[in-house]
């Protein structure tokens, strides 16, 4: 398997990464339905509220992806060569 400058295999690591940024885009967005609902842009709001749910989603399916992995003690999820 592939391995990034990290020493995890890239599967692994472009996992982490997508569920990292979608759980700290999905911080950011809370304040940006605050903002949105201060304006009164009530659409607005809702519209943030919906990418804030898909980004949860995205992270979830990312928690899955790893658990999945991780299950049997696989390799793909333990650093690889030299540590």
């Amino acid at each position: 398997m592939a391995t990034g400058e990290t020493g995890f295999d890239d599967v692994t690591y472009d996992l982490i990464s997508v569920q990292y940024h979608s759980l700290k885009a999905g911080h950011d967005y809370g304040q940006y339905v605050r903002d949105a609902r201060n304006a009164g842009k009530e659409e607005i709001a809702a519209f943030f509220e919906q990418v804030m749910r898909e980004d949860s989603e995205r992270a979830q399916r990312c928690h899955a992806f790893l658990a999945e992995l991780t299950k049997h003690g696989t390799d793909a999820t333990s650093p690889q060569g030299d540590a």
